[in-house]
């Protein structure tokens, strides 16, 4: 078998590089997670940012957090499922990138682009506009999480722990879950499965959990839909773009310098 770099064979490359795309994963996670601690320190920019968004949700009529909020906290059996959906919302997350990363290898390098546009563009927006979440910005709300949170883990409300308290605009945790989704489907039509539209239900139940539970505004959701389409946009087109450098060029239409006008086309002489 013919051998690649330091005598790589093609076969073991191909075993060797979804490990090595893990470790760029798990590696990508540990630095968003700094970053995006070391940007939760303006609280007074997050109070005054979360009165701006209660203030035009009142006036489209969308403020819909406190009602929601009380008809979960009313609930213990929703209470308990609301907390562990929002807890282990990274297990589905990470079992769909493995799923891809293994068996759907040509649709993971969109979905890794994906995953790594919608990160900094979130990191952007925390850095920008700190919000604070409802349950601290408005009055009566509870924080279903720390009360009932299945791990008896109570820092969501432990403001010096040096954490990101702050983030709430837009919901990462819709975000990922949308992604996830979106990956799922993708791999599941292939394949025409029945079921491929089953998995929206996973970002739509997030929807309900994360305003439900206090952590977030409904325009929250709405800003974590513009940045994941917004991610999946950039990522189809920079896969496109690096699909055209690597397509070999067709024998038959040499190229000569000066030929090409830079966009693909002939210069005319």
């Amino acid at each position: 078998m013919p051998e690649g770099p330091a005598g790589i064979t093609p076969a073991s490359g191909r075993r060797v590089l979804p490990w090595l795309e893990l470790a760029g994963l798990l590696a990508g996670f540990v630095v968003f997670s700094r970053l995006h601690d070391a940007l939760g320190t303006d609280a007074a920019a997050a109070a005054a940012h979360a009165g701006t968004i209660r203030s035009i949700e009142a006036t489209l009529h969308l403020d819909i957090e406190p009602a929601v909020n009380r008809w979960l906290a009313g609930d213990a059996a929703l209470v308990q499922a609301a907390v562990l959906v929002y807890r282990l919302y990274y297990v589905p997350l990470g079992g769909v990138l493995l799923w891809v990363l293994f068996r759907h290898r040509a649709l993971y390098p969109r979905v890794r682009w994906a995953l790594i546009v919608t990160a900094l563009l979130a990191l952007l927006v925390f850095w920008l506009l700190p919000v604070s979440p409802p349950r601290f910005a408005v009055p009566g709300i509870v924080d279903v999480v720390a009360d009932h949170d299945v791990l008896g883990n109570t820092g969501s409300r432990d403001l010096a722990d040096g954490r990101n308290h702050f983030s709430a605009l837009p919901s990462l945790h819709v975000g990922w879950s949308l992604l996830a989704a979106w990956a799922a489907w993708r791999a599941l039509r292939v394949h025409g499965s029945r079921v491929a539209g089953l998995v929206w239900l996973f970002p739509l139940v997030m929807i309900g959990v994360v305003i439900g539970t206090g952590n977030h505004y409904l325009l929250d959701v709405a800003a974590a839909v513009v940045l994941v389409a917004l991610a999946v946009a950039a990522a189809s087109a920079l896969e496109g773009d690096v699909v055209r450098r690597r397509r070999p060029q067709s024998p038959g239409r040499p190229r000569t310098g000066g030929d090409d006008d830079g966009s693909g086309g002939r210069r005319r002489r």
